[in-house]
């Protein structure tokens, strides 16, 4: 299995794997950037990739940026859809209240994950069938 990456600039990094076997890939930063407290900004890869149909690619958030900095994903996950063949952007958080975040060209800010999908198709009914869970929702199994 491959994954067609193209740089759409010439200080853009690949997607890398920490360790043989990872499931994501680490995504970089293209540009420098400052994340001020509560602000939230569309941080630059300079790369495309080709998912393969079928696929879809999840961006997500990297758990060491969040457990030491505070820094999440506004949209997590972030979906590609294999259709897309634009840039990836990477909509980054600092939901610390105090410390602002300081981005480098070539950080490490989110890694993809590539998962296959299914496309059913959509058919109305009347009714859905009885389960033991029903209706309830956030919170009901206590």
């Amino acid at each position: 299995m491959t994954l067609p990456v193209t740089r759409l600039d010439d200080r853009a990094r690949l997607p890398t794997r920490a360790y043989p076997g990872d499931a994501g890939l680490d995504l970089y930063a293209l540009e420098g950037a400052v994340l001020e407290p509560g602000e939230r900004a569309s941080i630059r890869t300079g790369i495309a990739v080709e998912i393969a149909e079928g696929e879809a690619g999840l961006v997500l958030p990297r758990s060491g940026l969040a457990s030491r900095h505070g820094i999440a994903l506004v949209n997590a996950p972030g979906l590609i859809d294999s259709g897309y063949r634009g840039e990836i952007r990477v909509l980054l958080l600092n939901t610390d209240r105090e410390a602002a975040f300081t981005i480098a060209g070539g950080d490490r800010i989110a890694q993809l994950v590539l998962v296959k999908i299914e496309t059913p198709r959509v058919v109305e009914v009347q009714e859905l069938a009885v389960s033991k869970r029903g209706a309830g929702g956030f919170g009901s199994s206590g």
